[in-house]
């Protein structure tokens, strides 16, 4: 049997529900049924041939826990479904984000030769290590973490609360995290109803100073309104200051936004943004590695930047002190092969400085609005910003020899000659006076007598 197969509580009667492609396997023995374990006081085992499931089981019921020796005879408390069961590579990469911080390498590196069920056998002691190669002192470091993850309690938490749990080899899961190397999360708590990888294709990253001035909270504020009414998502960590106007922005011209948390999915944090992170879950997504319940501490904001770096086409700092944490940001995409902008600000703004550090060394590049974003991170020759240039003035279309002459006549009442406008424009006395017959044709000048005079506006 897979061990990594957690105990079912018996049940009364065994429900109807669809068969797995493998017949289920309770104690060695093929078709036992629920109440097979009754008899001799354990519950049955769940059968492991399912395959692991996609972005569809959002809205699926999963397989009992790890149910306790006193609740063995107890009934099914999670109602019977006719979807399929979690495999057991979906519940042991459940179980590792209890047991792992985000971007643990050390997990990442064992993870690409050996599947997540064998690792998380190997913590619970079911598997020597040696066999495995692995750590006994890592593998201790992890049992100690959690000695006893409930990953099925966790699945029928997010999806009572309308969330999935997302994992590498889904049709959901955003390929580009995969450029994180060792550090990729193990998978993805996700609360809300769009695909998250159709999402993230089209992204950008918006971070800034939690304490940011009210020049900040408006720039982030308009430019994520104008990126989404260019069809761009916009990723920010749902905190206080910057993040809050981005994603505000983004609702407000009705876009779709995704918040990253350094804490659970269902946890508003912080609380004076939780009918934000509601109404981000609602119009766009809340993603985070970390499951159901789980609260934020310091090191874990810093872990969750490289997320959304990662996720996103490219991250523009709007607003951020020397020291500020959205600059480990902005050098995580530098880092990734992601496009890296800053806002600028005033030069006399503390909270400027580290963005205009930023742009001096050539790490970001200078934007000031949305359609220098898409440029940069857009198609190319899909995304151009518009070349920018000051208004076309009449006089600026006449020819060389004609401007030099209207710039020699004088705008006194009394005017000059034709000879003094000659020598002031350096051009012979007939062609000067062939030039201002022509400026006054136009209107720029008029005659009074023999003396020539810029044309006075009535």
């Amino acid at each position: 049997m897979n061990t990594t197969d957690l105990p079912l509580p018996a049940t009364p009667a065994a429900p109807t529900r669809v068969e797995p492609p493998e017949p289920a396997v309770v104690n060695d023995q093929p078709g036992a049924g629920a109440g097979a374990g009754a008899g001799t006081g354990t519950a049955p085992e769940s059968a492991s041939g399912a395959p692991p499931r996609g972005a569809g089981e959002a809205g699926t019921r999963p397989l009992h826990g790890a149910a306790r020796a006193s609740q063995a005879a107890a009934p099914a408390s999670f109602p019977s479904s006719s979807a399929p069961l979690p495999g057991p590579e979906r519940l042991a990469r459940a179980a590792l984000t209890r047991l792992i911080e985000p971007g643990d390498a050390v997990m990442g590196r064992w993870l690409r030769d050996l599947s997540a069920s064998s690792v998380v056998d190997a913590i619970r002691g079911l598997t020597p290590p040696g066999r495995l190669g692995l750590d006994p002192g890592r593998l201790a470091d992890y049992r100690a973490r959690c000695p006893d993850p409930d990953p099925v309690a966790d699945l029928r938490r997010i999806q009572g609360g309308g969330g999935r749990f997302v994992i590498p080899g889904d049709p959901e899961w955003p390929s580009q995290l995969d450029d994180l190397g060792d550090g990729r999360p193990v998978g993805l708590w996700v609360r809300g109803s769009g695909s998250l990888r159709l999402l993230a294709l089209r992204s950008v990253a918006m971070v800034g100073a939690r304490a940011c001035t009210a020049y900040g909270a408006h720039v982030a504020g308009e430019l994520a309104a104008q990126l989404a009414e260019r069809g761009w998502v916009v990723v920010s960590g749902a905190a206080y200051g910057i993040d809050a106007a981005a994603h505000r922005g983004t609702l407000a011209v009705g876009g779709a936004t995704i918040g990253v948390l350094a804490c659970g999915v269902d946890v508003a944090y912080p609380p004076g943004n939780a009918e934000l992170i509601r109404r981000i879950s609602e119009q766009g997504l809340v993603i985070s590695e970390l499951p159901p319940g789980v609260h934020p501490n310091r090191f874990r904001f810093v872990l969750r930047n490289r997320v959304i770096a990662a996720l996103t086409r490219g991250t523009v700092v709007v607003e951020a002190a020397v020291r500020s944490g959205a600059l480990s940001t902005a050098r995580r995409a530098r880092d990734l092969n992601r496009h890296t902008m800053g806002v600028a600000g005033p030069v006399t703004s503390a909270l400027s400085a580290g963005v205009h550090a930023l742009i001096r060394s050539g790490a970001a590049t200078l934007v000031t609005d949305a359609a220098e974003i898409g440029e940069l991170i857009g198609a190319i020759g899909d995304d151009l910003a518009p070349c920018r240039s000051g208004p076309v003035l009449p006089r600026d279309l006449l020819e060389p020899p004609v401007a030099r002459v209207l710039e020699a006549v004088p705008a006194a009442a009394g005017g000059a000659p034709v000879d003094a406008v000659a020598r002031e424009a350096g051009l012979p006395p007939d062609e000067v006076r062939q030039r201002l017959y022509e400026l006054a044709s136009l209107g720029y000048v008029e005659r009074s007598g023999t003396h020539w005079r810029l044309m006075r506006r009535r």
